[in-house]
């Protein structure tokens, strides 16, 4: 992990933890009593895993949702003595290491299970498992029905402890909930079928299902992008989804200013030709850092309190901002905002998403780890 002061890169990550934790209670009053299980996968959602967590950890949070045994063996070997849920399917080779760090593995097939409970067997260990039960999504979990003949098989090897069975939305971020409330349905159906015992925790509900699916609580929630300060999509109904405040924000710094005549063609291709004598400043970010060459001439970057028109190809460790409109107003070393607020104007992670077809996910955790994360509150 980079220092914290790295002074190799002027593109960098600042987190204003103190919104993570805000969030964290706007979500929490959606759910009551209901513990949170924070998502930290694809590191925070490019946010720092290791920052995030261990902020969280002396939040009292305790337990945290992964998406495999790496990503729960770089944080415990970090220092951080929290419980790990990993939600993705595995393969054999990942099982010793699985019991040897304690994670709790969601399972889907019977062979996992004897491999799991010989290991643990071997080991002298006992390992908690999730049965995952597939409810709609179509991706990884076991189809409704099966559900008692697993919670038998788990329940039949004494090195197995049956945690949880929990299930995922498809589409709760959608405006039409109707798919969802079957998902609710099924996933009661299989529970009710099945001699479960109280014990046992049932979780299903993302951000979107925290804010919108009041019904889909059950014991525990996962939440993920809304801890951040993202909106789990545009549809999402309840308005306590605007008192979300973003963690992040993606900054850089001018490292070169030039004067061009009219018809200069810029970077790669020279997709981009001025019309008029223009101040041209160049900034180390590019499609290496995660900022996407799909953006190329269709972005704006914050300078000098303005939004300013990014031009020509975006490179890979730098791209160009026209800044014709600051002439005398902007020098180098400067600040620009790739994501967050400068000057009362904002560029959000939504913006970028719209601009490139995709969802804000993709934006946060696409930026590499080249830019160093700053704690900045």
């Amino acid at each position: 992990m980079p220092k914290l002061d790295e002074p190799g890169r002027l593109t960098k990550v600042y987190l204003h933890l103190d919104r993570l934790i805000e969030n964290l209670k706007l979500l929490q009053q959606q759910v009551g009593e209901r513990p949170l299980w924070p998502c930290i996968k694809a590191n925070a959602y490019g946010h720092g895993a290791e920052l995030v967590a261990h902020h969280l950890y002396r939040q009292g949070y305790k337990t945290f949702c992964v998406a495999d045994v790496g990503e729960a063996i770089a944080l415990l070997e970090s220092g951080l003595e929290a419980t790990f849920i990993v939600l993705s399917a595995t393969l054999s080779e990942h099982i010793p290491a699985l019991v040897r760090y304690r994670c709790e593995p969601v399972i889907c097939t019977h062979d996992m299970i004897d491999e799991l409970a010989d290991e643990a067997e071997r080991r002298g260990q006992r390992i908690a498992v999730h049965i995952k039960v597939d409810t709609g999504m179509g991706r990884v979990g076991i189809h409704p029905e099966r559900l008692p003949e697993f919670v038998k098989h788990c329940r039949s090897r004494p090195a197995l402890h049956l945690r949880g069975i929990m299930s995922h939305f498809a589409c709760a971020d959608e405006t039409d909930k109707t798919f969802s409330y079957r998902q609710i349905e099924v996933f009661n159906a299989a529970i009710t079928g099945t001699e479960c015992g109280n014990s046992v925790i049932r979780h299903m509900a993302n951000s979107a299902a925290i804010f919108d699916l009041p019904g889909a609580g059950f014991d525990i929630c996962r939440p993920g992008i809304a801890i951040y300060g993202l909106r789990p999509s545009q549809d999402i109904i309840n308005p306590a989804v605007e008192r979300l405040k973003p963690v992040l924000e993606w900054k850089t710094r001018i490292v070169y200013l030039k004067e061009v005549t009219a018809g200069t063609g810029l970077s790669y291709g020279r997709t981009f030709i001025t019309q008029r004598p223009s101040l041209i400043a160049t900034v180390p970010v590019g499609y290496g850092d995660g900022f996407s060459r799909c953006l190329s001439n269709n972005v704006d970057l914050l300078i000098g309190g303005r939004r300013c028109p990014q031009v020509g190809r975006i490179t890979m460790d730098m791209c160009m901002v026209d800044v014709t409109e600051l002439r005398g107003a902007v020098e180098i070393g400067d600040e620009a905002v790739i994501i967050g607020e400068q000057g009362g104007l904002e560029i959000s992670a939504d913006e970028l998403a719209e601009k490139l077809g995709t969802i804000n996910y993709e934006i946060v955790t696409a930026i590499s780890q080249r830019s160093p994360r700053i704690v900045v509150a």
